[in-house]
């Protein structure tokens, strides 16, 4: 039986997820293989991508390390999730106080605060490229698949492509503020970052692919995400987080202190130890010694923000010719924004970002 030849150019299919409980594990590559057969498969790399703030793609080097196995892989983001639990108060979930919303979109707005901040916080991603895709599974998590009597209806895209050409890589310069922590919205008009992206996006004459952007190594105590840029969310939510996360801890989530009317008073050192417990479920999940343990709870100690949180210092946004064909535009999710999140002042008012352009072929 002779087997169709692959089209020479990318192929794109779109695929809608349903998850069954708040947080689910899902492996798009299986539901993929169910909906659309070995086709896409069949292509060498695929790219991955969530047009989500609350659902993304678990990082392929992390899966890895987890054994691509969704039992630890849920551990693990269960784990964060006792750092930032549900209902606690979170200024973003106060929909009162959240002046871009209509009437009718206060009535139907998720609560859902904790899931932003899991996402952040856990590293998830919006998009991932991968190699081989037929050989493991391609983990995507979301963190509010049920929400109140709501389930999540989901969409991902998967491109399927032969090859990858690194098209130009150019340093940018972005303005941050002279406070420690704070955050940027890289969508925002008024910084031109993403119309200068748009413009080398037309003069490399890219259609399909995938623009990288990732911090230069000396710049420290930084960080880069995906997601919603709501100004509670952003600006009182993480912000306290990046601040103090131990006192965040205290505040959110006094409930993991197994018995709080045996502690004469909440201090900081009780934050440390829920701190240390949940610090040691994500290094058992992830196979670290006791020894690497407790260097990262020193380290946590002394530079809370930086070793707190998993804050990615790179992310990808895709790139598709959807319309018209053969002209690429930055493909994203109605409420996604890239952002900049930095704990501590930046020398110069400015971090410097690397940003590759890569066509697929």
């Amino acid at each position: 039986m002779s087997v169709a030849p692959l089209p020479a150019t990318p192929l794109e299919a779109t695929l809608e997820l349903r998850p069954t409980t708040r947080l689910d594990i899902i492996d798009v590559s299986r539901r993929l293989a169910e909906n659309c057969g070995d086709l896409l498969f069949r292509y060498p790399r695929a790219l991955y991508f969530s047009y989500h703030t609350t659902a993304g793609y678990v990082d392929p080097r992390l899966s890895a390390r987890l054994d691509h196995d969704r039992e630890r892989i849920r551990t693990f983001f269960e784990a964060f999730q006792r750092l930032f639990p549900p209902n606690a108060g979170y200024r973003h979930d106060e929909l009162h106080l959240r002046t871009e919303l209509s009437e009718a979109q206060r009535c139907c707005e998720p609560r859902n605060g904790d899931s932003h901040l899991t996402f952040i916080g856990a590293g998830l991603t919006s998009c991932v490229s991968v190699d081989r895709p037929a050989a493991q599974p391609v983990w995507f998590a979301d963190l509010d698949g049920i929400n109140g009597n709501q389930q999540r209806r989901r969409q991902t895209t998967v491109l399927g492509y032969h090859r990858e050409q690194k098209v130009a890589t150019i340093q940018m310069a972005i303005p941050v503020s002279r406070h420690a922590v704070a955050s940027v919205n890289l969508k925002d008009p008024r910084l031109g970052f993403i119309d200068e992206l748009r413009e080398a996006l037309a003069r490399f004459e890219i259609a399909k692919g995938r623009i990288d952007i990732a911090l230069r190594p000396d710049e420290l105590h930084a960080g880069l995400t995906v997601n919603e840029y709501e100004t509670l969310l952003m600006k009182r939510d993480l912000a306290e987080v990046l601040k103090n996360p131990l006192q965040y801890m205290v505040e959110k989530g006094k409930h993991m202190i197994r018995d709080p009317r045996a502690i004469p008073s909440k201090t900081i050192n009780y934050a440390k130890y829920d701190v240390v417990q949940v610090l040691n479920e994500v290094m058992d999940i992830l196979g670290m010694s006791e020894s690497l343990v407790e260097r990262i709870v020193n380290r946590l100690m002394a530079v809370p923000a930086a070793r707190f949180l998993r804050m990615k210092r790179s992310i990808s946004l895709p790139v598709f010719d959807r319309d018209p064909p053969g002209h690429g535009t930055i493909v994203e999710g109605t409420y996604q924004s890239p952002i900049l999140v930095q704990w501590r002042k930046a020398e110069g008012r400015a971090r410097q970002v690397d940003v590759t352009f890569v066509r697929f072929a």
